[in-house]
């Protein structure tokens, strides 16, 4: 059963604002600069920074690129399934009929 299309926009910024949280945490746990991650997804040092502090908002897009970035390190890949309801949320996204990219 899919989601409604105010509850998936609902999950996909509940799942944003989850990953915004705690990318200073899983950048400090892989040991890499803002400089390295921005090269890694394709955005500037700038924008990521923007990220990180709140001051701009995440892209869908942005969002997968540094969730496969944060999956695909060893010291991290652990840690975004053990945020609070960030695995269902992402099935939910996933499975939902009015997922696209």
């Amino acid at each position: 059963m899919g989601l409604s299309t105010d509850n998936f926009a609902e999950t996909k910024q509940n799942l944003m604002k989850m990953l915004k949280d705690e990318l200073p945490v899983l950048r400090a746990k892989a040991k890499v600069s803002q400089k390295t991650v921005a090269e890694k997804i394709g955005i500037s040092r700038q924008t990521y920074s923007g990220l990180e502090t709140g001051k701009r908002e995440m892209t869908w897009i942005t969002f997968l690129a540094l969730v496969a970035f944060f999956q695909n390190n060893e010291q991290t890949k652990s840690m975004l399934g053990q945020l609070d309801r960030f695995n269902e949320g992402m099935l939910k996204v996933m499975e939902s009929p009015e997922y696209k990219l």
